[in-house]
């Protein structure tokens, strides 16, 4: 199904006509109205004039996250606040926060490609979706709520968090279509089962739309399985629009950007040059139609690559493979780069666990050492030592191989790790505590 079928299936050669136009209305409107903007080309010697091509995108400079916290709050907007309708931001647990403000205009692109997103994994107005991401100044409730308005939906707003409540309202009002996080989406399976004695997989939900964590192809399964449930992956965030940036179509071949509205790039993350079509390295988008908050080259610090060939759904937009995790989440132990979910594809591929894992790094004698806490399953955890033992030898055998260093596997009883109603803790770095 579509939802603007001439957008999402427009012929590439007139799709980048319409993106060179964007782009250098936007350059020009960045250029005029947002002092951070003018400085960085004037110091780069570009003019907007000077962008004649898609190519010549290489020469303009980046903007990162750390530009955008040095003109905390408003320094970035493009407009006066007056004509700023609505203020999101992230966390802030690593600095300042960053804002995103929107115009009207602004809202309804947000709703535009929300709504593309919500249709093409057969979401209508027929449908009742709960929406278990946060609400307030993150993006993820408020972003999935106007793409459902727009297709006619029935809403549940039911936020992030009061677990028992969300598989109440599942039930009570026929959810048909579930919106959270892919660790919280487990604790509700788990949470149903366990604490309130529902399978899960009888209640009316038939597909969910996840994102703002990495998640791994085996945790896909693992919520399909649990749920009976078709698990599609979203991406998005705040210094761009928020949730919609891009979505998986129902071949889950990649996630279909909206190329109408978001430019993307894959670059070298350390030279900062394009790497060859097919090849790993961090996105890097532009946003074409934004007027509260344009962004211009941002480094997403997403590791991720192009998914080559076209998507059978019709779609001409460019596909990219799910996240595998971000720059500043990589971590080097011992020398070895590694990513938290190439552990987790591990733990989920073994049987004997839960899907509930916690990586702690520690530094004792100046030296890197890694012990990842794993919950054993019911059944395992009532087997016999020799058996827990050998389950544990296999995982740490498993992870060596796929990682390239060892590590120490420590089994927990089910239940003993923290869970998480938003974004989970996977990494805790001990390392200059010790």
């Amino acid at each position: 199904m579509y939802w603007n079928k001439e957008a999402e299936t427009m012929p590439r050669e007139e799709l980048q006509k319409l993106q060179l136009q964007r782009l250098r209305e936007v350059v020009k409107y960045a250029y005029e109205r947002v002092p951070f903007y003018r400085k960085r080309f004037e110091a780069a010697g570009i003019k907007p004039e000077d962008i004649k091509s898609l190519e010549d995108l290489k020469y303009i400079p980046f903007t990162s996250k750390a530009d955008l916290r040095e003109v905390y709050p408003f320094g970035h907007f493009a407009v006066p606040l007056s004509e700023i309708v609505e203020i999101h931001s992230s966390s802030g647990t690593t600095g300042k926060p960053v804002v995103a403000g929107y115009t009207r205009r602004d809202l309804e692109v947000w709703g535009e490609v929300m709504a593309r997103s919500l249709t093409m994994i057969g979401v209508t107005s027929q449908d009742v979706i709960q929406i278990a991401y946060g609400y307030g100044l993150f993006t993820g409730g408020l972003g999935f709520h106007y793409g459902a308005l727009k297709i006619g939906a029935t809403i549940v707003p039911a936020s992030a968090g009061n677990t028992r409540r969300q598989i109440t309202l599942m039930q009570d009002f026929g959810t048909t279509v579930l919106a959270c996080t892919p660790s919280y989406a487990l604790y509700l399976a788990e949470y149903a089962r366990d604490e309130m004695g529902i399978d899960p997989s009888t209640l009316k939900l038939r597909v969910g739309s996840f994102g703002a964590e990495m998640w791994t192809e085996e945790m896909r399964r693992e919520i399909e399985k649990r749920f009976g449930i078709k698990a599609y992956n979203v991406y998005g965030l705040t210094e761009i629009i928020g949730p919609g940036v891009a979505h998986e179509c129902e071949e889950q071949m990649g996630l279909h950007i909206w190329e109408d509205h978001f430019l993307p790039e894959i670059i070298d993350p350390e030279t900062g040059e394009w790497v060859e079509e097919g090849k790993e390295g961090e996105l890097v988008l532009t946003t074409l139609t934004k007027e509260g908050v344009p962004m211009i080259r941002f480094r997403t610090r997403d590791i991720t690559s192009f998914v080559p060939g076209e998507c059978p759904c019709g779609r001409t937009g460019r596909r990219i493979e799910r996240i595998k995790g971000r720059t500043d989440d990589m971590i080097k132990v011992r020398g070895v780069m590694l990513f938290p979910y190439q552990i987790e594809q591990c733990i989920l591929e073994v049987q004997g666990v839960e899907p509930h894992y916690q990586i702690i790094l520690t530094r004792p004698h100046h030296l890197d050492e890694i012990e990842v806490q794993v919950e054993m399953a019911k059944e395992t955890f009532s087997d016999e030592v020799r058996v827990i033992e050998d389950l544990r030898r296999r995982l740490e055998k498993k992870i060596e191989e796929t990682v390239g260093i060892r590590v120490k596997v420590t089994l927990v009883e089910p239940k003993s790790l923290p869970r998480s109603e938003g974004k989970a803790k996977r990494v805790i770095d001990k390392r200059n505590l010790s």
